[in-house]
């Protein structure tokens, strides 16, 4: 529970802050869809301010329970994971080719957007205990290695590539915060960098089509190349001050695909210009900020790299998004934390900063 003590510690201007962005989305949700004549898409944004509600629940539960719960739990959560996941390759609804969702009611959940938190946890248990930073050796990576690889393995399959190269991305984060032997480090990395290329081996055609117009967006504009020009278009019309909220040509006129999800940026952008993306990229930089102060002054070695890991899992989503939408990075359908549209997101977003907060206020009492 939260004393008065710990409510004195309460981070009001992060809650504060991720709870304006989602606010912003369920505005930029609307705008995104409110010219269209579907009325499945044109009430997407009262859904998410349902989702926005579901996600605080969720903050606070994260918030009432002693963030150590979570170590005492984390290797039962993980396998509950790995479970539910095994569950949705059997019984999962097929969207889009992909098979990542179930059915709670009439309510779809995606499991891959809460095995991340999962990993994170599994993994600040198992290097909370171990040999302090400095002294890991090749050897005693097998045991997260394998949880990663496994719980990667279940997200590929769905197929998921984007959530997969999180994960990737979250395990790294925590080989670099343990501190390896410089040669064991020069060694993992090296072998990563031989191997990277057979990774285009597994790749689906479609994949490997998107590879190919990242550079070159031209050489399938209609195809594979669309979602990335209009993409570019959309932002690069906005100008210094924007086109206005609600007026986006790109967005209203329906050139811009998944404009609520995936490419909600691309959409800000336009009606908001240089100034909005200033604005909301200072508010990410803050939480991003404020996120690695947290794990840096926790309390114990568990507050550290579980804060680490959640941080660090924002922080690639964030840069991945924003680069898809501006062809840095292929397209893979990473959604951008508190603005794009989905309840699985979100939620696991205002977890995750519940998580954040609770380390936070706890640090003093371990």
């Amino acid at each position: 529970m939260i004393s008065q003590r710990l409510a004195a510690n309460f981070n009001w201007l992060l809650f504060l802050t991720c709870l304006g962005i989602s606010i912003l989305g369920v505005v930029m949700i609307y705008s995104a869809n409110h010219g269209r004549p579907e009325v499945f898409f044109r009430v997407l944004y009262i859904k998410q301010i349902y989702w926005v509600g579901y996600g605080l629940v969720a903050m606070l539960f994260a918030l009432l329970l002693d963030y150590r719960w979570f170590s005492r739990y984390a290797y039962l959560i993980f396998a509950l994971t790995l479970l539910s996941l095994a569950y949705v390759l059997i019984n999962g609804v097929i969207v889009s080719g992909s098979r990542r969702w179930i059915y709670i009611g009439s309510v779809s959940i995606q499991v891959s957007e809460f095995a991340k938190i999962s990993l994170i946890l599994a993994l600040a248990k198992y290097f909370e205990s171990g040999k302090i930073s400095g002294q890991y050796k090749l050897k005693d990576l097998i045991i997260p290695a394998l949880m990663t690889l496994t719980l990667g393995g279940l997200v590929v399959v769905q197929p998921d590539l984007g959530t997969t190269m999180m994960i990737f991305f979250i395990f790294m984060v925590f080989i670099v915060a343990i501190e390896l032997e410089k040669i064991t480090l020069i060694k993992l990395f090296s072998s990563g960098l031989l191997l990277a290329p057979t990774i285009w081996f597994f790749l689906m055609d479609y994949q490997k089509t998107r590879l190919f117009t990242l550079l070159n967006p031209e050489l399938d504009p209609l195809g594979a190349g669309y979602h990335s020009i209009q993409s570019k278009i959309a932002i690069g019309s906005g100008g210094f001050w924007g086109k206005g909220l609600f007026a986006g040509t790109q967005s209203r006129l329906n050139f811009l695909p998944e404009k609520h999800t995936d490419f909600i940026f691309s959409v800000f952008a336009e009606e908001t210009g240089f100034v909005g993306v200033a604005i909301l990229l200072s508010f990410f930089l803050f939480i991003i900020m404020k996120g690695l102060n947290i794990a840096f002054r926790a309390g114990d070695r568990f507050g550290f790299f579980l804060s680490l890991g959640l941080i660090s899992s924002i922080t690639f989503y964030i840069i991945f998004n924003i680069g898809m939408t501006v062809g840095l990075f292929p397209i893979t359908g990473i959604p951008l934390p508190f603005l794009s549209y989905g309840g699985s997101s979100l939620i696991t977003n205002f977890f995750a900063i519940g998580l954040l907060l609770n380390v936070e206020m706890r640090r003093l009492l371990h």
